[in-house]
């Protein structure tokens, strides 16, 4: 059984605190069952709150979620000279599942956190029952105007309200309140300064090095739910329909008038999607084969 959430806490990003892979990692750990591993996108001031907020009281109904702040993101810790790249987060996420002795989890990646969600499915395929992917980097695109734009973020509140309009298909979403709440997330301490050191221009490199390569999408064994927003202006849809046609056991679900923003756009019935997907095989689908 999981540890329970802090009685009390001024944050409600900020939750519990572990040593992954030799970096002190803020994680959200709530509800009992089958362990699901919830991994945020890469906008400026996220965290794995802000991301999936909406999302963790309804799927922790029916399993344990666990939800970290990738390093170089949120209230993790930031090491003196860290390289922040795949094989980093990848270890990080294994050594969070280590500490916290999980052998294997469903996984649910967005943006981001979905070409990580891919890359530790293939590197690790035993630490991985389901893969969820929603609005997923991973596969080769050419880099859109509104991720160049989120990469290249240069913090004032003029140009988070411009991002928030790139997220969300739903204008209503959008309102002076939202933009200063995360404006100012943006500019915590080292916040800006981490991201800023991710993604320099020219950003299409990025997007390149978070690919994985095709044979080895292809060749993933893991019943798959590919989730997108028709009309994301951040990531393509040709993203998630090349992941649904190279995946074998990939089932698709667009979403119309939606941006980037599925988790927040559709809230309910997104839970309710994903909810149902990782419950549909139970606890004895078997394990992958072993990679040759």
């Amino acid at each position: 059984m999981n540890a329970s959430l802090p009685a009390a806490t001024a944050n409600p990003e900020i939750a519990h605190s572990i040593d992954a892979a030799g970096i002190r990692t803020n994680y959200h750990d709530v509800g009992d069952g089958p362990p699901v591993l919830l991994i945020h996108g890469s906008g400026p001031g996220v965290s794995a709150w802000a991301n999936w907020r909406l999302l963790l009281p309804e799927l922790s109904r029916r399993a344990r979620v666990i939800a970290p702040d990738m390093v170089g993101f949120g209230f993790t810790e930031r090491p003196s000279g860290q390289r922040y790249d795949m094989d980093a987060w990848v270890a990080q996420a294994l050594g969070l599942l280590d500490a916290l002795g999980v052998e294997r989890c469903d996984l649910v990646g967005n943006s981001f956190g979905g070409a990580l969600a891919l890359a530790l499915a293939i590197r690790h395929p035993h630490r991985v029952r389901r893969l969820v992917l929603m609005g997923s980097v991973g596969v080769p695109f050419e880099i859109t105007p509104g991720l160049d734009a989120v990469w290249g973020y240069e913090p004032s509140l003029a140009r988070m309200r411009e991002l928030l309009d790139i997220f969300a298909w739903d204008r209503s979403l959008v309102n002076d309140e939202l933009a200063q709440l995360r404006y100012a997330a943006s500019i915590r301490p080292g916040f800006q300064e981490s991201f800023a050191a991710m993604f320099p221009a020219p950003r299409q490199r990025w997007v390149d090095a978070m690919a994985s390569p095709e044979s080895e999408i292809r060749a993933l064994p893991h019943q798959t739910l590919v989730v997108h927003g028709r009309e994301d202006r951040v990531i393509p849809l040709s993203n998630s329909l090349t992941l649904a046609s190279w995946i074998p056991r990939a089932q698709l679900h667009v979403y119309p008038q939606c941006g980037h923003w599925t988790q927040i756009e559709h809230a309910s019935r997104f839970a309710r999607l994903v909810a149902d997907f990782l419950a549909e095989a139970g606890a004895d689908e078997p394990l992958p084969l072993p990679r040759p």
